[in-house]
């Protein structure tokens, strides 16, 4: 069966990882799930992930999550851009999430990056999801 919403379902993962106190999370590897998983990691928000060969011919993605002092990291992860309806934004358009302490990931012509990197580099793109 097919998925309609391979991102949600990733972002969906991670927040019943975190529900669960769960320290690593598995889930099939694409390259946009992948790209946001840099994202994150890059920004502090998850400990690190990897790719790991099944037997299938198939890969998945395996997700460290980060606690600080038992709390997750991730306090709030919202899917912005749905498959039933796409959000893009101009850059001067994106507003900042919780007063610039959260990011807002951004899927630009230039790769995924946050909202932070899209303004520096002067670049728009579908809003994917917002993490604080």
């Amino acid at each position: 069966m097919s998925m309609s919403d391979p991102l949600g379902d990733m972002l969906a993962r991670i927040k019943n990882g975190q529900h669960a106190k769960k320290l690593v999370i598995e889930c099939p590897h694409s390259t946009l799930r992948e790209s946001v998983c840099k994202v994150l990691q890059d920004e502090g928000f998850i400990r690190g992930f990897k790719t790991q060969e099944q037997d299938n011919n198939k890969k998945n993605l395996i997700i460290e999550l980060k606690y600080d002092e038992g709390q997750p990291v991730i306090r709030e992860l919202k899917r912005i851009s749905k498959p039933g309806r796409r959000v893009y934004s101009k850059i001067k358009d994106l507003q900042p999430v919780k007063n610039g302490l959260g990011i807002s990931v951004i899927s630009t012509p230039q790769g995924v990056m946050t909202d932070h990197k899209a303004r520096n580099e002067n670049v728009g793109g579908e809003v994917l999801c917002q993490i604080f």
